[in-house]
C-alpha cells in the first residue's frame, strides 16, 4: 500500500486539468471498490449464516462490515478533499455523494443493532437480514452516475484510464484487499474469543 501510494504520489504524472488534487483518486477509487467487496462479503456471509447457522459466519460477516464502514469513510474523506477545490465546496447533494453516505449509514446501523442485542443467535439473524438488504445499496452507488445527473463522471472502462493510471489503481487495491482481508481475519479471531468469554460467563451464572 505504501508503495502504491508513493507511485500516486510522487511517479504518476499529475492531472493536466486537475493537477495534484488529483492524486488522491489512488486512494480514493481503490477504497471504494474495497468498501464494495467488504459489503458484498457481508452479503455473501450473511446468506450463508441465514442457511447454516454457524457463529462463525456470522463473525465473518461483522468483522466484514466494521472494516467496510472503515474503507467507505475513507472514500468519502478522500472525496470531500478532493471535492473542495474541484467544485469549490466540501459536500453536495451529488447522487453519487449522497447514495454513498447511505451505504455507509446503513452499514452504521448493521453495527448498531449487533451492539444493541444482547442474544447472539437474535444478533446474528437480525444482522443478517440488514446485511443482505443493506449490500442492495451498493449497485445504487455504481449506478447513480447513469441514472441521475451527477458531478461524477460515467465509469470508466480500462481502455480510457491510461495504463500509469490503471497499473497504481491496481497496486493500491490489491493491497487494500490483502489489509482487508488482514483486518477481517483478526476482528474474527477477536470476536471468537469475546464469544468464548460471554459464553463462560454465562455458564458461571
Amino acid at each position: 500500500m505504501l508503495i502504491g501510494s508513493a507511485v500516486g504520489l510522487f511517479i504518476v504524472p499529475a492531472d493536466v486539468e486537475q493537477g495534484e488534487v488529483q492524486r488522491l483518486m489512488y486512494v480514493h477509487v481503490p477504497a471504494a471498490w474495497t468498501a464494495f467487496i467488504a459489503f458484498f462479503m457481508v452479503f455473501i456471509w450473511s446468506v450463508l449464516y441465514l442457511v447454516q447457522r454457524d457463529p462463525r459466519v456470522d463473525r465473518l460477516a461483522a468483522g466484514s462490515a466494521e472494516v467496510g464502514v472503515v474503507f467507505i469513510a475513507l472514500t468519502l474523506a478522500t472525496g470531500m478533499l478532493w471535492g473542495k477545490p474541484t467544485w469549490g465546496v466540501w459536500w453536495t447533494w451529488d447522487p453519487r455523494l449522497t447514495t454513498t453516505a447511505l451505504l455507509m449509514a446503513v452499514f452504521v446501523g448493521y453495527l448498531a443493532i449487533r451492539g444493541f442485542t444482547d442474544d447472539p443467535e437474535s444478533r446474528a439473524r437480525w444482522s443478517a437480514v440488514v446485511g443482505i438488504l443493506g449490500f442492495l445499496q451498493v449497485p445504487i452507488v455504481y449506478l447513480s452516475v447513469v441514472w441521475w445527473r451527477t458531478l461524477h463522471q460515467p465509469p470508466s472502462s480500462p481502455r480510457s484510464v491510461s495504463s500509469e493510471i490503471l497499473w497504481t489503481w491496481m497496486l493500491n487495491f490489491v493491497a487494500f484487499l490483502l489489509l482487508f482481508s488482514y483486518l477481517v481475519a483478526r476482528r474474527a479471531r477477536l470476536a471468537r474469543i469475546e464469544a468464548e468469554l460471554e459464553a463462560r460467563e454465562a455458564y458461571d451464572v
